[in-house]
């Protein structure tokens, strides 16, 4: 009851200060109440508006040291951190021990990067405070500032030590954690810490979170389940259980639960695209292709979502519709290495060679320098007839694959084609000294190179 007078007040307050504002009448409010309606104002991003609030504020109250701080918060706000100062020492004189003046000057001390003292500024607000958990966390964000971890972990949890429902401290711990890569520490506090506050959601879902990260899936279920029982409308919650789900190959429970989020806010084109897979994985192909439209028709931008798509039809060897679809993806994002090796890989399937040695030699610009990929681009170059450029190509692939027989075997066949004896001899011996057993490659790719006296010969002495 006495927090709704409050707000009763706080609201009448405002009311009557916007009343005036309209009417130009002039009407008498406490210093707290214009300290509540500057806040208020600053909070709403009404910067004109608070400096109105703040000028009749002190026009009545000019000795009110409450308005005078404000005042130096909006100066710092708006960096004149000169004049905030100078007022902020003003302000020490008069009243010493008021931890708000510390507080500011740690502000100041903040924004000019000097967080050592400005730690130091807040250590001192801590003697003369009543409210401990706001200085605790404020001391925690200045050390994150230095990247001081351990410190800023340790603050954010007096801070909940004080103020168990600080929701940004309880984030922030586990933020720590997380950098300093201790979650199972992460999670043995999360206990603690929900045995203190059973009903907390966001203690459960940073627990879900973090066995999800250890891929602990079971145990990640059940913090999450945990979340969606004290707050049935936590979509963040059903949707890291969707996920772990997947996970678990509960196809079935994860399209439920990713079903929650969308009943609960509009659909999103992630939930889309998971419950899109799922039905893929269950063998459900027509309800996995109407959930990868829906993807694409909520978010056309979504590249993944004509992924999906054309690897849907990848699957069903429906090269046509694939193309279509991976040319969709590569028009938003014609830098996806991933996008080019699949648009290679499809037009191979259907026969159009130039365009599949384009793809190929897209997805290694962008960087996909896996051995397959140079192997795939090689093999349609030398179909081609490029030798000239399928053997620089091998000779880059060598730089990351130094000892890697199928480069070996693939130089000496294109070095031999070209009658160049010498290179060919070079590459075939490395290819046979790497891997004598899969020396027919050379028969595979090369028919020609293979049936030559003198590499059969190179070959059978390299046998004994």
């Amino acid at each position: 009851m006495h927090l709704e007078h409050d707000e009763e007040d706080y609201n009448l307050s405002l009311s009557k200060f916007e009343s005036m504002l309209k009417t130009n009448k002039v009407f008498f409010f406490d210093s707290e109440e214009f300290e509540e309606i500057i806040l208020h104002y600053l909070d709403m991003g009404k910067a004109s508006l608070a400096k109105k609030a703040l000028k009749l504020g002190l026009e009545q109250h000019p000795k009110s040291i409450g308005l005078k701080l404000v005042q130096v918060e909006m100066l710092i706000y708006e960096d004149k951190l000169e004049i905030a100062e100078k007022m902020l020492n003003e302000l020490y004189d008069l009243e010493p021990t008021n931890e708000e003046i510390f507080i500011q000057k740690a502000n100041i001390y903040s924004k000019r990067d000097n967080h050592e003292k400005a730690v130091q500024l807040l250590e001192e607000a801590l003697q003369y405070t009543e409210d401990y958990s706001d200085v605790y966390n404020l001391i925690g964000m200045e050390y994150l500032f230095m990247d001081n971890l351990e410190k800023a972990k340790e603050n954010f949890i007096k801070c909940l030590e004080e103020e168990i429902e600080d929701q940004s401290a309880l984030y922030n711990v586990v933020y720590c954690y997380e950098f300093l890569d201790q979650n199972a520490d992460a999670i043995e506090f999360l206990k603690t810490y929900i045995d203190k506050n059973p009903y907390s959601e966001i203690a459960w879902h940073q627990k879900g979170r973090l066995y999800y990260g250890l891929k602990d899936y079971e145990n990640a279920v059940r913090a999450f389940e945990f979340a969606t029982y004290i707050d049935d409308d936590f979509v963040g919650a059903f949707m890291e259980k969707g996920k772990a789900l997947e996970r678990l190959k509960r196809y079935e429970d994860a399209i439920e639960s990713y079903q929650r989020t969308i009943e609960l806010d509009d659909p999103t084109s992630y939930a889309l695209l998971r419950i899109g897979k799922c039905h893929e994985k269950l063998g459900n192909k027509a309800e996995a292709l109407k959930y990868f439209n829906k993807t694409v028709h909520e978010d056309p931008l979504l590249d993944k979502g004509w992924i999906a798509i054309t690897d849907f039809y990848v699957r069903l060897k429906n090269y046509q519709k694939a193309l279509y679809y991976v040319n969709r993806a590569l028009a938003i994002d014609n830098q996806n290495r991933a996008y080019w090796k699949r648009y290679a890989t499809i037009n191979k399937a259907m026969n159009f060679y130039e365009e599949a040695e384009q793809g190929y030699r897209k997805a290694v610009e962008f960087g996909d320098y896996q051995l397959d990929t140079w192997l795939f681009w090689v093999d349609i170059l030398q179909f081609l007839g490029e030798f000239d450029n399928a053997i620089m190509t091998l000779l880059q692939a060598a730089e990351y694959f130094p000892e890697e027989y199928e480069v070996e075997y693939r130089l000496a066949g294109l070095y031999f084609t070209l009658n160049e004896e010498e290179k060919g001899t070079f590459h075939l011996s490395n290819g046979l000294r790497l891997n004598f057993k899969h020396h027919t490659l050379i028969q595979e790719f090369f028919p020609t190179v293979w049936e030559k006296p003198n590499v059969q010969k190179f070959i059978a002495k390299h046998k004994k």
